[in-house]
């Protein structure tokens, strides 16, 4: 059939409706502003376009996954207590709905991302910003009944507590995005109210990467907010993002290692060198003194043990350096090695 009826079949319709010949009520209806959705066909809406493909989210979400990870051990370490960070979700809206999501009074960091134009926005929900607050002033940080003061703005004391996360944040975001390039993530203006931050038109499509945090019986998000005209120069890289982290991985284990390595060097360890042992009784230890001699089954000539951190590492003879007692090594010792 055509698409459209012809004159004369819409006035043989409305006859056969008018004698009464066709049931209105058997036909087939959908209900006012609904349409029906056949199979294979997927709803489209031009307000909300995605202009961020699905591997482009997946390699978005890689690399913030990265993010939490680090995150979490990072906060663990400053607060003093076991903080978890999780990736909850990366997906696409309009400015406008990211902003009347959040709360009235929040904390919103407007972030410059040099080289790129534009910003992002980094908000942290005063359900768990406060009790990080409480934390860092020596309170309980969410173990008891934390008071979130959402009425009111957050104070230049308050905001300058918190910037210590939010400092780690970018930190740790320029390491997520080296793959993409070198970004100096820094903050620019900061605002409570999330009506008055406005970095792109209401209805620009932004990518929303939102995060879970907890600490003890405290839980609230942290959204960073990425506008696509600010990452669309190199949403390109974004598809490829994938096979180099898989390229990295190697060399990313070996970097991790020399960097452990240069850690560990200056870590102090105790060095002993027995000259040997003996059994005597009680009263042979009280009576001990100053020019008696101790009887071992050590020859003069045999080396001496050199332990590390209590565990046997090298034979020794013992001599002199300048005005300094000396052991020249010998050998390597074994873990059984005793004396």
């Amino acid at each position: 059939m055509p698409d459209q009826l012809s004159q004369n079949e819409i006035d043989n319709l409305l006859n056969e409706v008018g004698s009464g010949n066709i049931d209105l009520d058997a036909i087939p209806t959908t209900p006012a502003g609904e349409v029906e959705n056949p199979e294979g066909v997927k709803t489209y809406d031009f307000k909300k376009p995605e202009r961020v493909s699905t591997d482009q989210i997946n390699s978005i979400k890689m690399m913030h996954e990265a993010l939490a990870r680090k995150l979490e051990a990072n906060l663990s370490s400053y607060l003093r207590t076991i903080v978890k960070v999780k990736l909850d979700e990366v997906t696409q809206f309009t400015y406008q709905e990211v902003m009347l999501s959040l709360p009235g009074n929040t904390c919103l960091n407007q972030v410059g991302c040099s080289p790129l134009d534009g910003a992002m926005v980094l908000e942290i929900n005063p359900s768990i910003a406060y009790p990080v607050i409480e934390k860092l002033l020596g309170g309980k940080g969410g173990e008891g009944d934390s008071i979130i003061p959402t009425e009111r703005e957050m104070s230049d004391i308050e905001w300058r507590l918190i910037s210590r996360l939010t400092t780690d944040t970018l930190s740790l975001l320029r390491e997520c995005w080296k793959p993409i390039m070198d970004i100096d993530f820094r903050v620019i203006g900061r605002e409570s109210n999330p009506q008055l931050m406005q970095i792109v038109p209401p209805n620009e499509v932004v990518i929303l990467v939102a995060f879970e945090i907890a600490m003890s019986n405290a839980k609230g998000a942290m959204n960073l907010c990425i506008p696509f005209p600010v990452i669309e120069p190199k949403i390109g890289e974004f598809s490829t993002i994938q096979t180099w982290f898989q390229t990295r991985k190697t060399t990313d284990i070996e970097l991790e290692a020399s960097k452990l390595n240069e850690g560990i060097k200056d870590a102090g360890l105790k060095s002993i060198v027995y000259i040997g042992k003996t059994r005597m009784t009680m009263r042979e230890f009280l009576r001990l003194k100053p020019g008696d001699l101790i009887l071992t089954q050590k020859n003069v000539s045999d080396p001496l043990l050199l332990t590390i951190g209590d565990r046997p590492k090298f034979w020794v003879y013992p001599g002199q350096h300048r005005h300094y007692k000396a052991a020249r090594v010998s050998h390597a010792a074994s873990i059984s090695d005793s004396l």
